[in-house]
């Protein structure tokens, strides 16, 4: 089939007119991909949710690694870790789904990543959309951009306090090394509030809702990075246009300074360069933003102080 239509006319001034391109095709979501890569990620997170984060008897330390994928306490147990996870990562999602759809912006459904690895992380690398229309304006950037570290937070929340509100209080020393998880300020005030008294010499054994909350608050922080094409670099391009052009770099080097707290911050450095840490010119670089997206933006901003910790996991010998 021809792409354009040709009509031989020609218009009062004498130049030939009739060239009229066809519209593109109207975008169709591959469905059976999105849910066999959603049913994938499901079955992982559950798979390692279960055997790394779930809090199995201390019996079925005995058994072997087969006899452990065929224990169903195994995937009961990673249910309660990979719920909660998945649906903080839907939830996140479905923001940026929204917020570009409400702008008429084509958008595909989540691509969820499984990762099915036990002990190298969580069962999943993440999910993401594709907007496939430009941005064209400030406007477009921080609602897209915002919608999704909002959504996904407001999720994080009821997770986070009943995992903390369900986990075991044990001796903050035991024999072997273990995973210690940073406590960034929205855990420290959902614990204030929900496990008031908590003496120094003791820790919370954190609930596979939990550990999944918790994760949900990493995923968030890192998103949220005021870098390049990471949701954060939306944000803050919209917010301060230039200006944002300005810090990147500085903001930078200070990320690769507290990766002498955490070395892994020098991945996320090295990240942001490959992508560059400046985000891609618009139009109305300095018209500056409406009050309620102002709001919004500076909202996001709080999001990621509550979420900030300068070293989100070290191993305890």
């Amino acid at each position: 089939m021809n792409s354009s239509v040709h009509r031989e006319t020609t218009d009062p001034g004498g130049s030939h007119a009739g060239v009229f391109p066809s519209p593109p095709p109207t975008y169709r979501p591959r469905w059976w991909l999105h849910i066999t890569l959603f049913l994938a990620t499901f079955a992982s997170t559950t798979m390692v949710g279960g055997l790394v984060w779930g809090s199995l008897p201390a019996e079925m330390a005995r058994l072997g690694f087969v006899q452990l994928l065929t224990d169903p306490r195994v995937y009961a147990a990673g249910l309660k870790f990979s719920i909660p996870l998945l649906t903080i990562l839907w939830c996140h999602e479905l923001g940026h789904y929204v917020a570009a759809r409400q702008h008429g912006l084509t958008a595909t459904p989540p691509f969820f990543i499984p990762f099915p690895i036990p002990f190298l992380g969580i069962g999943t690398l993440g999910a993401v959309i594709r907007i496939k229309d430009p941005i064209r304006n400030k406007r477009q950037l921080l609602d897209v951009g915002a919608a999704g570290p909002i959504a996904g937070f407001v999720a994080v929340i009821p997770f986070l306090a009943y995992g903390i509100a369900a986990s075991e209080v044990g001796e903050s020393t035991v024999e072997g090394a273990y995973l210690e998880f940073g406590e960034p300020l929205i855990y420290r005030l959902i614990e204030a509030v929900l496990r008031p008294g908590l003496g120094d010499d003791m820790t919370l054994w954190l609930h596979p809702t939990g550990v999944a909350a918790w994760f949900g608050v990493l995923v968030t922080l890192l998103n949220l990075l005021p870098f390049a094409q990471l949701d954060g670099g939306h944000i803050g391009y919209a917010l301060f246009g230039r200006w944002h052009h300005r810090l990147a770099w500085p903001l930078l080097g200070i990320l690769a300074g507290i990766g002498f707290v955490w070395p892994g911050w020098w991945l996320w450095v090295a990240i942001a360069i490959i992508l560059r840490p400046q985000h891609p010119r618009l139009w109305d670089e300095d018209r500056p933003l409406d009050p309620r997206r102002q709001v919004v933006g500076w909202m996001a901003i709080v999001i990621f102080v509550l979420c900030f910790v300068a070293e989100p996991i070290r191993i305890v010998f």
